[in-house]
């Protein structure tokens, strides 16, 4: 059936509106008397009976109110160094859909692709919008937030206090494995992932004296887009519900 999300209930009043509604009305063809699984930006969700339609604004009465419990109890914020083509596409897609819930683009020393404020802050609101329907599709209750592309000495002073790694091939000791397993947080964390290329030498020295530490994923080098979700799986596995809940 799809969920669509909405802005601000009022009272037992939702309206679903832009492109939420033409999908709902055109591809659908949802119509007056139908019901439709609703959610908003706090994570409640709805079962709501459509009322009215007029000019493509869907309006209709909440029936049921409930929350599903589908959200990471960790708070996964992912620093992504912006790959070339539409790779970034794929990586917010798929990230959203196993649980992350930051993604920052960044440019780092290696990142081949440049643009121009508006054209990032475009990229920023594609970005923004694949999140949103992956969201949707996998029945998450959090839509991740895709942060405006930043610079990598801008990420590294944005990481703040949680505990943090950075992917780096030439790191040949310490694994994300024993980490995981050792680290004392359970609720925040952040990781590094650079674009082709990975991380410069530079740039890993200025990560480890902000206290970031260098981890490797194992013998294999990944490509950009993969290392970030091989990363995202593990810790979700490891501190969190993937793979489902033990007993």
């Amino acid at each position: 059936m799809g969920r669509f999300f909405v802005n601000n209930p009022n009272n037992n009043h939702i309206i679903i509106d832009g492109e939420e509604a033409r999908h709902l009305v055109l591809v659908l063809r949802k119509k007056p008397g139908d019901q439709v699984d609703c959610f908003d930006e706090t994570g409640k969700e709805y079962k709501v009976r459509i009322e009215k339609i007029v000019d493509n604004k869907v309006e209709g009465i909440i029936i049921t109110q409930f929350e599903r419990n589908c959200e990471p109890h960790i708070q996964i914020t992912l620093f992504q160094g912006v790959p070339k083509g539409d790779k970034m596409d794929l990586i917010v897609q798929k990230c959203t859909e196993l649980g992350v819930f930051t993604i920052v683009p960044m440019i780092t020393e290696r990142t081949i692709v440049k643009w121009e404020e508006k054209k990032a802050l475009q990229k920023q609101m594609r970005w923004q919008k694949i999140a949103k329907e992956a969201a949707k599709q996998s029945r998450r209750k959090v839509i991740p937030k895709i942060e405006p592309i930043i610079s990598f000495n801008e990420a590294i002073q944005k990481k703040g206090v949680q505990e943090a790694f950075v992917l780096w091939e030439d790191e040949h000791k310490k694994g994300l494995k024993l980490f995981l397993r050792q680290s004392p947080v359970k609720d925040k964390m952040s990781f590094f992932v650079g674009p082709e290329g990975g991380f410069s030498e530079a740039e890993v020295s200025i990560a480890v004296k902000a206290g970031i530490t260098p981890l490797t994923l194992g013998p294999r080098i990944l490509r950009t887009e993969t290392a970030g979700l091989a990363a995202l799986t593990m810790i979700l596995y490891e501190l969190d519900d993937l793979g489902g809940k033990d007993g």
